[in-house]
């Protein structure tokens, strides 16, 4: 399907993943046609091997390589300098740059390593909603714009990949997730920079995203006060006043981390109009569901 220009949904420790042909530009134009994404907006290439990085790039620092050595397979997004032709200019929104992981789930390694090739996939949602976790996700979402969905069952991370800058003289992490920055400083040995805000373009690093359509409130624990069609989402350790509905309890950040999307399309499902999210303390993953929590309560509803 990938090789007729298809585009394939398949499964990561992630999210689920939105396929194409990362040398095919009209493959590459439907998926982001699919996704109503921006078209000045990169998308990570994904590989099957560490291997297969300089088919992609060129002058990748040692520090850079060290990353890939320590954390993949994994949820660690390397932006390297773009080999010339390795992938069409739609992938990168024509930037001299290209975003590449390798992930570590089964079903996403056989594909990978099936196609022998670079497989372009955003998350497999529209444009700024909820990241999927489950097949289930991507067929409420994408059912008959998507050609195939591989079901590899619920994604166990459950917040996207850490994106890495390696095309400077320091690493600069572009967004937070499955990768802790202070094992990204163990491994390169000196402080990370953190330029999150959309300071260079990257997925995930709009400042409205992520987002359900009930509106969502990050809050603190003592904030929590009942209001109309108000749902809670928070740590088991979070009393929940009388008047409130709890959409989860998880018992600690990574929990919290694989819960956050699909409890976040839950609240639709359930009607609610509000989210009143506590988020787990700000440190490891927990600072990556911060942000994915900030990201969805900017968004503004009539």
């Amino acid at each position: 399907m990938l090789r007729r220009g298809g585009l394939v949904a398949f499964p990561t420790e992630t999210v689920y993943g939105l396929g194409a042909d990362a040398a095919d530009a009209t493959a590459v134009r439907r998926l982001y046609a699919v996704k109503a994404r921006p078209v000045d907006h990169p998308v990570i290439v994904h590989v099957a091997n560490s291997s297969q990085l300089d088919d992609l790039a060129n002058d990748v620092p040692p520090w850079g390589r060290a990353l890939a050595v320590a954390f993949w397979p994994g949820p660690l997004t390397l932006v390297v300098r773009r080999r010339t032709g390795a992938v069409c200019d739609e992938v990168t929104g024509g930037r001299d740059t290209v975003a590449v992981r390798v992930p570590a789930h089964p079903l996403a390694h056989a594909l990978l390593a099936a196609f022998a090739g670079g497989v372009a996939a955003p998350s497999a949602n529209r444009f700024g909603k909820v990241s999927p976790t489950t097949a289930e996700h991507v067929r409420a979402d994408l059912d008959g714009d998507v050609d195939m969905i591989l079901d590899g069952g619920p994604c166990a991370v459950g917040v996207e990949s850490t994106i890495v800058d390696a095309t400077g003289g320091e690493p600069v992490v572009l967004r937070e997730g499955g990768v802790r920055i202070d094992a990204i400083a163990h491994v390169v040995g000196g402080d990370v920079r953190l330029a999150t805000n959309g300071e260079v373009a990257a997925p995930g690093t709009l400042p409205s995203h992520y987002a359900p359509l009930a509106r969502v409130e990050v809050v603190a624990a003592e904030d929590l006060a009942p209001q109309p069609g108000a749902f809670v989402l928070a740590l088991d350790a979070v009393a929940v006043p009388a008047g409130l509905e709890r959409l989860a309890a998880p018992h600690d950040a990574d929990e919290y981390a694989r819960m956050l999307y699909s409890q976040l399309r839950e609240a639709d499902a359930r009607g609610a109009q509000v989210v009143l999210a506590v988020p787990p303390p700000a440190e490891g993953i927990g600072a990556a569901v911060l942000d994915r929590l900030t990201r969805a309560a900017s968004v503004r509803r009539r």
